[in-house]
């Protein structure tokens, strides 16, 4: 594959296209962004302790104000990450503070009596770590006595090791506050689903892409993502309803749940006293998705939608400022009320309009073919679609009330990638007719019909160099026209993946450990069913008692019909074998840091009886890596 690194240019139909893309002709938002600026980073560039980069905003200083946009760019999201890359510590208002940029999401100190109080501590240590260096560099420096979690996703409580550590809190410190659920969220979306998720979301936010007007440029929430093992420290109070108020450190807070919404578990909340409303990601300056292309479960557009307006009703005419967990603030009753109005419209436009065609008979696809966005929703930064997308969101609401299937039994057992593409060659007339075919498509400017006809190729042939290399090709284009910086990142790193291979990464149960060190022990079980080998434990019916001295909790771990369950608050007599140890050295045995056997010679776990159940489970847990296949077999 010659120049198999080297990006292609913008071809003439990318740039026709390119060309009719409408652009906001607005300087507000570059005012807004940039308001309340107290200083940056010293350098720009996070490193962690080995000295590896983090992140580094230097990269993207190609997205100079006001630029024009390359030819490879959409128009409209060269803009949006204009915006984005505006970096640095912000005044919102008085005793309310944003450091925005290092990190794909915002962390925000609060000013309290004795310190401060922290909303949503980032994606990893080092960038929440920083971002406090900065704020004490210029604010002077204060204890952090609370951090409030908006929501149950990554990058709103990845870094929170950062600001405080475990002794904090257990010693009275530091709350740690977040809505109900949370921790079963948190576990459902970024353990039992980890591996899969993680490999995903390399193609939704395109970390391996060099920056770049022909690489990557922008992650729609924010500039890009850090690269950093995210921790977890557990909530010490979890709200459970809406109007719940808390007085943290000396600051009045109203809590509005939003499960559903754009985390299954998420909340909103007023400071009354500051006039501030905080939106946590429920409101933000793009279209937000229905299901991100990583995978999730489907958000709900309706109660989305309602949440958003029950805020305005609850806390819109009281409110000063809005500002929430990505992008910048809002000023002034009137604008942050108008901004709300068209966020709530956004979801519930969406939800109406695709359940209506569904209710006509069109399908997921057809429905996303056939909706526009709105002159309305079209003339507003935070209603296009820069990060969720119009495609995508309809086939989320389409999924949601009736799931993935269309209805119609041709597609009910449809062969998978790989047999289809063998069948779809032969049709074709071989690889060359194929080609040929796809290869006018190219040159038509039809790369959506390219990418379609010759993925059947690549699948039923990877090593066809020429294949490859016009799906690449093709893809690139797709790319470079799209408004949604998610689209664009996945469809560039399969081009890119296409052209060099998959990356080489490292994966197995120790990748989730700083998740791992907070669960519980039922989390914990049921992390490690998931890897069970099924086809080799046939036969094995065992029981494994667990007793936790740190818990003081007596724990059943059993093995039936190739599943494990798990039982809490008693032992079972059938158990052949009782395991006495902490939580903490169970979690360190599933993230490999130590194994049984050593931790048995050390004296640290005690058994008591035959240890052959214990191996039957352990001896037999799948090892999961991030770097499998996506666009190819």
């Amino acid at each position: 594959m010659a120049d198999a690194h080297k990006h292609k240019p913008a071809t003439v139909h990318t740039q026709q296209q390119n060309a009719m893309v409408s652009v906001i002709d607005d300087h507000a938002d570059f005012e807004r962004a940039s308001r309340g600026f107290i200083a940056s980073h010293p350098t720009g560039h996070i490193v962690d302790e080995m000295g590896r980069t983090v992140i580094n905003v230097n990269n993207y200083d190609f997205l100079a104000p006001h630029s024009p946009a390359p030819a490879t760019v959409n128009p409209s999201l060269w803009r949006h990450a204009q915006l984005n890359h505006i970096h640095g510590l912000f005044e919102v208002r008085p005793d309310v503070y944003q450091v925005r940029g290092y990190d794909i999401s915002n962390i925000t100190f609060i000013k309290g009596d004795a310190g401060w109080i922290v909303i949503d501590p980032l994606t990893t240590a080092q960038t929440a770590r920083d971002s406090y260096d900065l704020v004490t560099a210029q604010l002077g420096h204060r204890p952090i006595t609370a951090v409030i979690y908006t929501h149950s996703h990554t990058d709103h409580f990845g870094g929170v090791l950062g600001v405080i550590s475990e002794e904090d809190v257990t010693a009275g410190r530091c709350i740690v506050v977040a809505p109900e659920h949370f921790m079963h969220e948190t576990v459902g979306e970024n353990v039992i689903a980890g591996p899969a998720m993680g490999r995903r979301a390399l193609f939704q936010f395109g970390p391996l892409l060099p920056p770049g007007p022909t690489g990557h440029i922008d992650a729609g929430l924010g500039t890009s993502v850090p690269v950093g093992p995210p921790g977890l420290i557990a909530p010490t109070h979890d709200i459970t309803r809406t109007g719940e108020e808390m007085v943290i450190d000396g600051v009045r807070v109203i809590f509005q749940l939003t499960p559903e919404s754009e985390a299954p578990a998420e909340m909103n909340f007023y400071f009354p006293d500051l006039g501030a409303l905080c939106m946590a990601e429920n409101c933000n300056h793009t279209m937000h998705n229905l299901i991100p292309i990583r995978g999730a479960l489907v958000r709900n557009a309706m109660n989305w939608s309602k949440y958003i307006n029950e805020a305005m009703e609850l806390f819109g005419a009281q409110a000063d400022v809005l500002f929430t967990s990505h992008h910048w603030p809002r000023w002034g009753n009137e604008d942050l009320n108008d901004f709300l109005t068209k966020q709530r419209d956004l979801y519930k436009w969406m939800h109406d309009q695709t359940m209506r065609y569904a209710n006509h008979g069109l399908v997921a696809a057809e429905i996303a073919e056939l909706l526009q966005l709105p002159s309305e929703f079209l003339a507003n930064e935070h209603t296009r679609g820069f990060y969720g997308d119009l495609v995508h969101n309809a086939k989320a609401v389409y999924q949601r009330y009736l799931s993935w299937y269309d209805g119609n039994p041709a597609n009910l057992k449809k062969y998978p990638p790989v047999e289809a593409g063998k069948r779809y060659v032969d049709l074709a007339g071989g690889a060359d007719a194929l080609l040929s075919k796809a290869r006018a498509a190219f040159d038509d400017g039809d790369y959506r019909w390219v990418t379609e006809l010759v993925n059947h190729l690549v699948f039923a042939d990877p090593a066809n160099t020429a294949a490859r290399d016009l799906q690449a090709d093709a893809l690139e284009q797709l790319g470079y026209q799209s408004e949604s910086a998610t689209f664009r990142n996945a469809y560039l790193n399969a081009a890119q993946e296409l052209r060099i291979g998959p990356p080489k990464l490292a994966g197995g149960p120790g990748r989730g450990k700083g998740l791992l060190r907070a669960m519980s022990v039922e989390q914990v079980f049921d992390a490690i069913a998931v890897r069970l080998k099924s086809e080799d434990v046939g036969g094995h019916t065992v029981f494994v008692n667990w007793t936790f001295t740190d818990l003081n909790e007596k724990w059943v771990l059993g093995l039936s019909n190739r599943t494990l369950f798990h039982v809490q608050g008693r032992h079972d007599a059938r158990a052949t074998v009782t395991v006495t140890l902490p939580r903490t050295l169970l979690v360190a045995v599933v993230t490999q840091e130590t194994t049984f056997m050593d931790e048995i010679q050390a004296g640290r776990i005690t058994l008591d009886g035959d240890p052959a159940a214990l191996l039957t489970i352990f001896g037999n847990l799948d090892t999961f890596t991030v770097g499998f296949n996506v666009v190819e077999p």
